[in-house]
């Protein structure tokens, strides 16, 4: 297999890079680091196999992400092996020096647990990077830690990995053997195949209490061997939850296990506002789960919206609170006011229950203008 090729060409555009060395393997293909020959710029270059066999919806959904908590697609090309026909896509991606994971195993092996201010960081970036992709009704379906690249300099987090990645349309069946095993929602174990957006936000959750914990909150070794393990802490789910995961299932009967209270799994200084949050996204009906945007706005991150508060390095923290008007424009004013930092709320304002930032405004018509300022008034 030949690494990808030095000569590419999109849209008329031509450009060389030259393949470093692979920083990633998987089912999925490889990764390389590479380096644009032009200008030294390091890039990183995914090369996936072309199977005929299996429909890949990667690229299409790339080429609609444009998001500060997205990994960017910055160019692709496609490639042929050299002893064969084997058609390979290569999507050049922006670098992340590190990942979730490998951030996470660092303090587990120097038995530290991860500053709060990280967990803090990387679980609201992964919710606005949720709130995004949902809204374009796209669900990740392999939330991992993993799958969140982290510039521990900057504090920036970039969801990536679109390789399972699909738009659900309502009424259309899905595979249901689908994410990562420790951050696998119920109701894909249940093997609902009609399932939403939802089964992410579960994964939101099991990477948060991982964060706390140091280590997976369900460690199953199987597919039934995972439900057991969510079963010892949440209990045994209501006929009401199972049938709100999947209706085949109402008639067969669980053991009966109590739910665990969280303060006896989590570490003692673990803050209550985490528990809670972590309580609320980790519940077995899909739609009981918090909203991304929602969770947000929970108190749990408050001291992101502190203007005093540093990275772990002592710089400052990543853009926040740059929301555009479509990214909350169905969000309930009562949430918006708690996300936003009321020392930034003055360059937002107030328009049919939500707010728009004033520098879309100045776009707008003379009628929206004066609008405005009657809003103002």
């Amino acid at each position: 297999m030949s690494s990808p090729e030095n000569l590419t060409q999109t849209d008329q555009k031509v450009v060389k890079y030259r393949a470093e060395r692979i920083i990633g393997k998987g089912t999925f293909g490889i990764v390389y680091k590479a380096k644009v020959i032009e200008n030294n710029e390091i890039v990183a270059i995914k090369k996936v196999l072309q199977d005929p066999r299996y429909k890949n919806r990667e690229l299409s959904i790339m080429k609609k992400l444009d998001h500060i908590n997205v990994i960017k697609l910055r160019n692709f090309f496609f490639t042929y092996d050299d002893t064969s026909d084997k058609k390979y896509l290569n999507l050049v991606l922006d670098f992340i020096p590190d990942t979730v994971s490998r951030l996470n195993k660092r303090y587990r092996k120097r038995k530290q647990q991860m500053p709060l201010i990280w967990a803090k960081l990387f679980i609201y970036q992964l919710c606005r990077a949720q709130a995004y992709i949902h809204s374009m009704n796209i669900c990740h379906r392999d939330i991992k830690p993993q799958n969140l690249l982290v510039d521990l300099d900057t504090g920036i987090l970039k969801l990536c990995d679109f390789g399972s990645a699909k738009v659900l349309v309502k009424g259309k069946v899905n595979i249901s053997y689908i994410c990562s095993r420790y951050y696998r929602a119920p109701e894909l174990i249940f093997g609902l195949t009609e399932y939403t957006t939802d089964i992410d936000l579960w994964s939101i959750g099991c990477i948060l209490a991982e964060l706390l914990l140091g280590r997976p909150i369900f460690p199953g070794e199987s597919g039934l061997g995972q439900l057991v393990e969510i079963i010892k802490v949440l209990g045994t789910p209501t006929k009401e939850q199972i049938n709100d995961m999947n209706p085949e299932y109402t008639k067969f009967d669980f053991p009966d296990v109590q739910p665990k209270e969280l303060e006896t799994i989590f570490p003692e200084n673990t803050p209550k506002e985490a528990l809670d949050l972590v309580s609320r996204f980790l519940v077995y009906s899909p739609s009981e789960r918090i909203r991304p945007l929602e969770a947000c706005a929970h108190p749990f991150f408050d001291e992101l919206r502190d203007p005093n508060s540093k990275l772990p390095n002592g710089n400052t923290l990543p853009p926040l609170f740059d929301f555009s008007t479509e990214e909350i424009k169905n969000v309930p004013q009562s949430i918006l006011e708690k996300l936003i930092p009321s020392k930034l709320q003055k360059n937002f304002i107030l328009d049919s229950g939500n707010f728009d930032q004033k520098q879309t405004i100045s776009n707008q018509s003379k009628k929206n203008k004066k609008r405005k300022k009657n809003l103002d008034d």
